[in-house]
Protein backbone atom coordinates (compact mmCIF):
# COMPACT_ATOMS: atom_id res chain seq x y z
CA UNK A 1 0.00 0.00 0.00
CA UNK A 2 1.22 3.38 -0.85
CA UNK A 3 2.24 5.91 1.97
CA UNK A 4 0.05 8.94 2.79
CA UNK A 5 1.48 11.87 1.70
CA UNK A 6 3.14 13.47 4.63
CA UNK A 7 1.53 17.04 3.86
CA UNK A 8 -1.67 15.08 4.30
CA UNK A 9 -0.58 12.97 7.57
CA UNK A 10 0.62 16.02 9.22
CA UNK A 11 -2.88 18.21 8.45
CA UNK A 12 -5.26 15.44 9.43
CA UNK A 13 -3.54 14.94 12.52
CA UNK A 14 -3.29 18.56 13.69
CA UNK A 15 -6.56 18.78 15.30
CA UNK A 16 -5.86 15.78 17.24
CA UNK A 17 -2.33 17.18 18.34
CA UNK A 18 -4.09 19.98 19.92
CA UNK A 19 -6.11 18.18 22.04
CA UNK A 20 -3.44 16.22 23.21
CA UNK A 21 -1.34 18.93 23.94
CA UNK A 22 -4.02 20.17 26.04
CA UNK A 23 -4.33 17.29 27.51
CA UNK A 24 -7.67 16.18 26.41
CA UNK A 25 -7.09 13.77 23.82
CA UNK A 26 -10.56 12.55 22.55
CA UNK A 27 -11.14 8.92 23.22
CA UNK A 28 -13.33 8.36 19.77
CA UNK A 29 -11.32 7.19 16.49
CA UNK A 30 -11.02 10.71 14.65
CA UNK A 31 -11.91 10.74 10.90
CA UNK A 32 -8.44 10.70 8.56
CA UNK A 33 -7.23 11.56 5.50
CA UNK A 34 -7.91 8.34 2.96
CA UNK A 35 -4.51 7.88 0.73
CA UNK A 36 -5.11 8.68 -2.99
CA UNK A 37 -5.50 5.34 -4.82
CA UNK A 38 -3.19 6.12 -7.30
CA UNK A 39 0.30 8.60 -7.35
CA UNK A 40 -0.43 12.01 -7.93
CA UNK A 41 0.63 12.43 -11.24
CA UNK A 42 -1.55 9.18 -12.30
CA UNK A 43 -4.66 11.11 -13.76
CA UNK A 44 -2.08 13.59 -16.10
CA UNK A 45 -2.95 15.27 -18.43
CA UNK A 46 -6.65 15.48 -17.40
CA UNK A 47 -5.69 16.14 -13.78
CA UNK A 48 -1.69 17.26 -13.29
CA UNK A 49 -0.02 16.03 -10.58
CA UNK A 50 0.97 19.49 -8.61
CA UNK A 51 -3.58 19.89 -8.83
CA UNK A 52 -3.84 16.36 -7.36
CA UNK A 53 -1.06 17.06 -4.43
CA UNK A 54 -2.49 19.87 -3.23
CA UNK A 55 -6.39 19.62 -3.84
CA UNK A 56 -5.69 15.99 -1.51
CA UNK A 57 -2.75 16.62 0.66
CA UNK A 58 -3.78 20.29 1.79
CA UNK A 59 -7.45 21.02 0.95
CA UNK A 60 -9.19 17.53 2.29
CA UNK A 61 -7.01 17.31 4.91
CA UNK A 62 -7.85 20.45 6.30
CA UNK A 63 -11.49 19.11 5.72
CA UNK A 64 -10.51 16.26 8.20
CA UNK A 65 -8.27 18.27 10.85
CA UNK A 66 -11.22 20.69 11.13
CA UNK A 67 -14.06 17.59 10.86
CA UNK A 68 -12.09 15.68 14.41
CA UNK A 69 -11.68 19.49 15.83
CA UNK A 70 -15.70 20.14 15.79
CA UNK A 71 -16.76 16.86 16.80
CA UNK A 72 -13.87 16.71 19.64
CA UNK A 73 -16.53 19.92 20.81
CA UNK A 74 -19.65 17.91 20.58
CA UNK A 75 -18.43 14.35 21.64
CA UNK A 76 -22.15 13.01 21.01
CA UNK A 77 -21.29 13.22 17.21
CA UNK A 78 -18.35 10.89 17.71
CA UNK A 79 -21.03 8.22 17.83
CA UNK A 80 -21.87 8.53 14.21
CA UNK A 81 -19.76 7.18 11.18
CA UNK A 82 -19.15 9.86 8.12
CA UNK A 83 -22.12 8.50 6.40
CA UNK A 84 -24.60 8.73 9.06
CA UNK A 85 -23.44 12.00 9.95
CA UNK A 86 -24.17 13.08 6.55
CA UNK A 87 -27.96 12.20 6.73
CA UNK A 88 -28.09 13.79 10.19
CA UNK A 89 -26.28 17.25 9.36
CA UNK A 90 -30.39 18.82 9.84
CA UNK A 91 -30.16 17.43 13.09
CA UNK A 92 -26.44 18.36 14.36
CA UNK A 93 -26.95 21.13 17.07
CA UNK A 94 -27.21 24.89 15.45
CA UNK A 95 -23.69 25.85 17.18
CA UNK A 96 -21.67 23.51 14.95
CA UNK A 97 -24.08 23.07 12.14
CA UNK A 98 -22.10 24.64 9.46
CA UNK A 99 -18.52 23.79 10.57
CA UNK A 100 -19.74 19.86 10.23
CA UNK A 101 -21.93 20.60 7.64
CA UNK A 102 -18.66 22.10 5.28
CA UNK A 103 -15.86 20.20 6.92
CA UNK A 104 -17.83 17.15 7.38
CA UNK A 105 -19.34 17.03 3.84
CA UNK A 106 -15.84 17.85 2.39
CA UNK A 107 -14.57 14.59 3.75
CA UNK A 108 -17.22 12.51 2.14
CA UNK A 109 -17.36 14.20 -0.85
CA UNK A 110 -13.31 14.01 -1.66
CA UNK A 111 -13.58 10.93 -0.37
CA UNK A 112 -15.75 9.20 -2.88
CA UNK A 113 -14.33 11.70 -5.63
CA UNK A 114 -10.77 9.79 -5.33
CA UNK A 115 -11.97 6.25 -5.54
CA UNK A 116 -14.59 7.08 -8.50
CA UNK A 117 -11.27 8.59 -10.80
CA UNK A 118 -8.65 5.93 -12.47
CA UNK A 119 -6.14 6.78 -14.71
CA UNK A 120 -6.87 7.14 -18.63
CA UNK A 121 -7.93 3.85 -19.96
CA UNK A 122 -8.51 1.87 -16.60
CA UNK A 123 -11.60 3.03 -15.37
CA UNK A 124 -13.35 -0.08 -17.54
CA UNK A 125 -17.10 0.84 -18.79
CA UNK A 126 -20.70 0.77 -17.64
CA UNK A 127 -21.73 -2.83 -16.55
CA UNK A 128 -25.03 -3.73 -18.43
CA UNK A 129 -27.29 -3.26 -15.53
CA UNK A 130 -26.37 0.45 -14.92
CA UNK A 131 -26.28 1.22 -18.51
CA UNK A 132 -29.85 -0.61 -18.74
CA UNK A 133 -30.73 2.20 -15.74
CA UNK A 134 -29.00 5.26 -17.37
CA UNK A 135 -30.87 4.36 -20.73
CA UNK A 136 -34.23 4.40 -18.83
CA UNK A 137 -34.13 7.31 -16.97
CA UNK A 138 -31.77 9.42 -19.67
CA UNK A 139 -32.60 7.67 -23.10
CA UNK A 140 -28.92 6.94 -23.63
CA UNK A 141 -25.08 7.19 -21.65
CA UNK A 142 -24.66 10.43 -24.62
CA UNK A 143 -27.91 11.87 -23.01
CA UNK A 144 -26.98 11.69 -19.30
CA UNK A 145 -23.57 12.96 -20.08
CA UNK A 146 -24.54 15.72 -21.50
CA UNK A 147 -26.95 16.28 -18.94
CA UNK A 148 -24.46 15.81 -16.29
CA UNK A 149 -22.06 18.48 -18.19
CA UNK A 150 -24.69 21.00 -18.06
CA UNK A 151 -25.32 20.89 -14.35
CA UNK A 152 -21.67 20.97 -13.74
CA UNK A 153 -21.35 23.82 -16.13
CA UNK A 154 -24.07 25.71 -14.32
CA UNK A 155 -23.32 25.48 -11.05
CA UNK A 156 -22.57 28.82 -9.84
CA UNK A 157 -19.64 29.32 -7.97
CA UNK A 158 -18.25 26.19 -6.11
CA UNK A 159 -20.51 22.86 -5.63
CA UNK A 160 -20.62 19.47 -7.46
CA UNK A 161 -22.45 18.05 -10.10
CA UNK A 162 -23.99 14.23 -9.13
CA UNK A 163 -24.94 11.29 -10.70
CA UNK A 164 -27.65 9.85 -8.06
CA UNK A 165 -29.90 6.56 -7.48
CA UNK A 166 -33.43 8.41 -5.91
CA UNK A 167 -35.28 6.06 -3.30
CA UNK A 168 -37.88 5.09 -6.46
CA UNK A 169 -34.91 3.27 -8.19
CA UNK A 170 -34.88 6.35 -10.59
CA UNK A 171 -31.37 8.24 -12.03
CA UNK A 172 -31.41 11.10 -11.46
CA UNK A 173 -28.65 14.31 -11.93
CA UNK A 174 -28.69 17.11 -9.19
CA UNK A 175 -26.25 19.60 -8.36
CA UNK A 176 -24.89 20.69 -4.76
CA UNK A 177 -23.30 24.11 -4.13
CA UNK A 178 -20.50 23.91 -1.96
CA UNK A 179 -19.56 20.57 0.14
CA UNK A 180 -22.89 19.74 0.04
CA UNK A 181 -24.02 16.30 -1.14
CA UNK A 182 -27.64 14.17 -1.89
CA UNK A 183 -27.14 12.46 1.39
CA UNK A 184 -27.62 15.12 3.69
CA UNK A 185 -30.74 15.97 5.28
CA UNK A 186 -31.33 19.42 4.28
CA UNK A 187 -34.00 21.68 2.36
CA UNK A 188 -33.37 22.15 -1.17
CA UNK A 189 -31.19 19.46 -1.47
CA UNK A 190 -32.70 16.35 -4.09
CA UNK A 191 -31.42 13.22 -1.52
CA UNK A 192 -30.41 9.87 -3.22
CA UNK A 193 -27.57 7.73 -3.46
CA UNK A 194 -24.35 9.30 -4.94
CA UNK A 195 -23.04 7.07 -7.82
CA UNK A 196 -20.92 9.45 -9.49
CA UNK A 197 -19.48 12.91 -7.99
CA UNK A 198 -17.39 15.80 -9.56
CA UNK A 199 -15.56 18.41 -7.63
CA UNK A 200 -16.07 21.80 -10.01
CA UNK A 201 -14.77 23.97 -6.87
CA UNK A 202 -11.79 26.07 -8.71
CA UNK A 203 -8.98 24.76 -6.69
CA UNK A 204 -10.35 21.49 -8.80
CA UNK A 205 -9.13 22.40 -12.00
CA UNK A 206 -8.02 26.23 -12.07
CA UNK A 207 -3.56 25.55 -12.44
CA UNK A 208 -4.34 23.83 -15.75
CA UNK A 209 -7.82 24.88 -16.93
CA UNK A 210 -7.97 28.51 -15.38
CA UNK A 211 -11.89 29.71 -16.12
CA UNK A 212 -12.54 26.88 -18.24
CA UNK A 213 -14.48 24.44 -16.73
CA UNK A 214 -16.32 23.26 -19.52
CA UNK A 215 -13.07 22.09 -20.81
CA UNK A 216 -12.92 20.56 -17.68
CA UNK A 217 -15.81 18.68 -17.03
CA UNK A 218 -15.49 17.16 -20.32
CA UNK A 219 -11.94 15.97 -20.22
CA UNK A 220 -13.24 14.34 -16.89
CA UNK A 221 -15.06 11.67 -18.59
CA UNK A 222 -11.63 9.89 -19.59
CA UNK A 223 -11.09 9.59 -15.47
CA UNK A 224 -14.68 7.74 -14.48
CA UNK A 225 -13.47 4.42 -12.79
CA UNK A 226 -16.83 3.20 -14.43
CA UNK A 227 -15.84 -0.32 -12.01
CA UNK A 228 -16.56 2.07 -8.91
CA UNK A 229 -19.99 3.33 -9.96
CA UNK A 230 -20.82 -0.23 -11.03
CA UNK A 231 -20.41 -1.37 -7.37
CA UNK A 232 -21.71 1.85 -6.03
CA UNK A 233 -25.10 1.27 -8.12
CA UNK A 234 -25.20 -2.74 -7.57
CA UNK A 235 -25.17 -1.64 -3.81
CA UNK A 236 -28.29 0.53 -4.12
CA UNK A 237 -30.15 -2.68 -5.33
CA UNK A 238 -28.82 -5.03 -2.27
Amino acid sequence: MRARPLSGMLLSSLAALVLLLAGACPAWAAFSLPPLPYSAEALEPVIDATTMALHHDRHHAAYVANLNAQIAADPALAELSLDALQGQIGRVPAAVRAAVRNNGGGHWNHSQFWAVMAPPGQGGEPSAELLAAIETSFGSLEAMQTQFNQAAAGRFGSGWAWLIRKPNGSLAITSTANQDNPLMDLRGIERGAPLLGLDVWEHAYYLHYQNRRPEYIAAWWSLVNWQEVNRRFAATRA
